[in-house]
């Protein structure tokens, strides 16, 4: 089955892709506690929310608190006149979210299941709130393929485990395997945004996110490290595999969302980029040795590239 076919413009209000919605006389977000009472009236939501221009993702909670302190700072210059330390999702108990001006910084968890859940809640607001063309940006963290540490990639396409550029969900007992491609034309303003800074790289490259950390990414250090056949799998067959990852699909980092999030953004007729830095190189092992101060510092990376971009589009230049 094929991806809903969303064309993408400016100055435009999300699609529906679900004529359910329409149909309901109110919708409660549960796991963001946000209740809409009356969906055909929703000009109290369009008053909290209809300004937003960028979604930012991220795992931690603490993470999008720090993200929203620093567009704070760097983007509006210590005054956006919003709340950015409230979290506005508090009362949901699951993920943390931040307003700074017009941006929404948002905590995902870790995992496909858990983004999936948010992202679909998060369109749903986004399109009672009427937003034009609200981009969606993941912050986050990855293992590096055939890159050094502290590399920050820009995702072209999301790939799964089983090196597919797809995201498969089994829907009314059916599989639907829906493309996994991130947005070309914000990758090229991330891209651009690179240009001129100095000390660190930033690349185009494919994403590979898989369900599991350890056996999922062919990590040598779970529980378990098993192959298909009942036998342990070594050292080479996991250099053999990453190496195909790199050499065949154009992977150059590994995480655990970026399939999902692309394709439910494309399917729901959303631009969205996935930029994260490389904590280590996985042809050279398997675990962080990054002393933490460094780890530190590679985890605002992310941050100074998309927070320039968002001064761009704010600005009008993007």
């Amino acid at each position: 089955m094929s991806s809903l076919n969303v064309k993408m413009s400016s100055n435009r209000t999300l699609p529906d892709c679900n004529p359910h919605l329409s149909q309901m006389p109110s919708d409660f977000l549960y796991h963001l506690a946000i209740n809409i009472p009356d969906t055909q009236n929703t000009a109290e939501i369009k008053k909290r929310y209809g300004h937003i221009k960028v979604v930012c993702l991220g795992g931690k909670d603490g993470r999008m608190q720090e993200l929203a302190k620093y567009i704070n700072q760097n983007v509006y210059n210590g005054d956006s006149g919003t709340d950015y330390e409230k979290n506005l999702f508090a009362d949901g108990h699951r993920y943390a979210g931040f307003m700074v001006g017009c941006v929404l910084c948002v905590s995902h968890g870790v995992g496909s299941s858990t983004m999936s859940v948010l992202l679909h809640e998060l369109i749903k607001l986004m399109r009672y709130a009427e937003c034009e063309d609200p981009l969606f940006i993941r912050i986050g963290t990855s293992g590096g393929l055939g890159v050094k540490p502290g590399t920050v990639v820009v995702s072209n396409r999301g790939y799964n485990g089983l090196l597919r550029s797809e995201y498969e969900i089994a829907i009314l007992g059916e599989r639907v395997a829906r493309p996994a491609i991130f947005d070309e034309r914000l990758r090229k303003k991330l891209l651009a945004c690179a240009e001129c800074l100095n000390g660190w790289d930033v690349i185009e490259g494919n994403t590979m996110g898989t369900d599991c950390f350890y056996e999922g990414q062919g990590r040598l250090d779970g529980a378990s490290c098993i192959n298909a056949k009942g036998a342990p799998y070594t050292v080479a067959d996991k250099l053999n595999f990453l190496k195909r990852c790199h050499d065949d699909c154009g992977i150059r980092n590994i995480e655990m969302e970026a399939p999902m999030f692309a394709a439910l953004t494309l399917h729901c007729g959303i631009r969205a980029a996935d930029v994260c830095v490389t904590l280590l190189n996985r042809l050279e092992g398997d675990q962080v040795e990054t002393p933490k101060a460094q780890l530190k510092a590679f985890e605002e990376r992310p941050f100074t590239l998309v927070a320039r971009f968002i001064k761009s589009h704010i600005l009008g230049s993007s």
